[in-house]
């Protein structure tokens, strides 16, 4: 049979058979063998490799997340809140540019991606308080909420001016500018029941409270409510009926109260001092009054130079009220100027020894103690022992 004897089968037809190295494994070199590794090993490899890559993406992805994190939450402390205002055609593509130069967030882009991705959000115009450095959430929470529905408390003191006012309110509500209040207070567009015909200064007509300034506030919108507060208690304490009361229309009187005001230090003061008022005004004298003088002066002069300055509102050379109130009364002083105190009896130690004919009534009235309370008289010569007595105190400069 073929093959039997050892010898390589030879195919059956006429061809000549060509003999490869390979052919007979006897006859190749073991050099020119590949080696190849096992299957297990080679899946091995693979595996690790897979693994290592997925462990970057892993690394990569984390990287990125926390990079994102700290975009939208940068952490650290919370600054305190600045103000930031939304003007009218602002996107929230503008707001974030400006968010990022002011420093409250820190990345326009992602927090404009964190937007996006927490629904839609529509800004309005105004004012709003943020933190810088805090978390976008809380930052867009804020910007959601309009801005009639956020805001701060300001307190205008008793016997501030219009000046004061304006300052106050422009530092503790800065979209609101100290211009546009005086100019707004003096412009005549917000006008009060008791201004005179032909006034136009809000001077002694802005009654002295704390208020709510919303975000959407403007100085009009302010100077509007303290102006109907003020007349609001002006009628609940006989305002309107001040001519009968003491023989002065309203204007006046709040005039009378804002000397009350800027002069009295202790409560039981102010009725008297308002009775000095009258009684100086019923007997053509002048008021002397040193409040006067300091209103709308340069605060660095010398009371004996504003003496000498003639001035409208020098009381001490022009008789009669001045032309404005000199700041705006609270409650206290215009309850006392439309009731004054009565003048003393005559078995009070005042009225003794007085000069025939001289009335026994409040005239004068100097600082008396280091409480700010005043001692009265009734002549120049009785004011002029009172003076000596509080200047040996070190009461007057």
């Amino acid at each position: 049979m073929a093959g039997v004897s050892g010898e390589p089968l030879m195919p059956s037809n006429d061809s000549e058979w060509v003999q490869d190295p390979w052919d007979d494994p006897r006859q190749v070199h073991e050099d020119e063998l590949v080696d190849l590794a096992p299957v297990g090993q080679r899946w091995r490899g693979a595996l690790k490799l897979i693994a290592g890559i997925s462990v970057g993406v892993i690394l990569l992805s984390g990287a990125a997340g926390f990079w994102l994190l700290r975009q939208l939450n940068p952490g650290g402390v919370v600054e305190v809140p600045v103000n930031f205002t939304v003007n009218e055609g602002d996107t929230v593509s503008s707001i974030a540019a400006r968010l990022e130069l002011a420093g409250i967030i820190v990345n326009d882009r992602v927090f404009r991606w964190y937007v996006g991705r927490n629904g839609r959000l529509e800004v309005l115009p105004g004012y709003y308080s943020l933190k810088p450095r805090d978390n976008a959430g809380n930052i867009m929470k804020v910007l959601g909420t309009p801005p009639a529905q956020t805001f701060i408390k300001v307190t205008f003191p008793e016997g501030y001016t219009v000046e004061q006012i304006a300052s106050r309110l422009s530092e503790q509500a800065p979209y609101i500018s100290r211009e546009s209040v005086v100019e707004v207070a003096r412009a005549g567009t917000v006008v009060s029941t008791f201004s005179p015909t032909g006034s136009i200064s809000l001077e002694g007509l802005l009654f002295p409270d704390t208020y709510q300034v919303a975000g959407d506030d403007d100085a009009t919108s302010v100077l509007t409510r303290m102006v109907a507060l003020m007349e609001r208690v002006g009628r609940q304490e006989g305002l309107d009926a001040a001519k009968e009361k003491v023989g002065f229309d309203p204007y006046d009187v709040l005039i009378v109260s804002s000397m009350i005001e800027r002069e009295a230090k202790v409560e039981k003061d102010r009725a008297l001092i308002a009775r000095v008022i009258y009684n100086r005004l019923a007997a053509k004298m002048k008021l002397e009054i040193d409040a006067t003088l300091f209103y709308g002066a340069d605060p660095s002069a010398s009371f004996s130079d504003l003496k000498e300055v003639d001035s409208a509102y020098n009381t001490y050379k022009r008789a009669g009220l001045p032309p404005t109130p000199i700041a705006n009364p609270g409650r206290s002083s215009i309850k006392a100027a439309l009731s004054p105190a009565p003048n003393p009896l005559a078995s009070d130690p005042m009225c003794k020894d007085l000069p025939r004919n001289t009335p026994c009534e409040y005239r004068y009235y100097v600082l008396a103690d280091d409480d700010g309370s005043h001692v009265f008289a009734a002549t120049y010569e009785q004011h002029l022992e009172n003076v000596e007595k509080a200047r040996a105190a070190g009461l007057l400069g």
